[in-house]
């Protein structure tokens, strides 16, 4: 179900949120890193998003792709923040 599906994304965002603050909050090579890393991943992840549903992609194949990416940042920033 698409609603359930963007309510978890939206919960597992938030974490991935929390965890960049706190990484760019901190300053340094590794802040300026993250916020590189940050635009350029929310670049490519619109323009995904875009073609995606110009080309007949549903929202829920969207949303699934996101959370997917959107866990993978959570583990690693997780990893190196503690």
């Amino acid at each position: 179900m698409l609603t359930a599906e963007g309510a978890r994304l939206g919960i597992e965002a938030q974490q991935v949120i929390a965890l960049r603050v706190v990484r760019i909050a901190a300053g340094g090579s590794e802040a300026q890193n993250e916020i590189v890393r940050m635009m350029t991943e929310k670049l490519a992840a619109f323009t995904e998003a875009a073609v995606t549903l110009a080309t007949g992609g549903s929202t829920q194949k969207v949303v699934r792709r996101y959370r997917t990416r959107v866990k993978a940042n959570a583990r690693r920033l997780s990893r190196t923040s503690g």
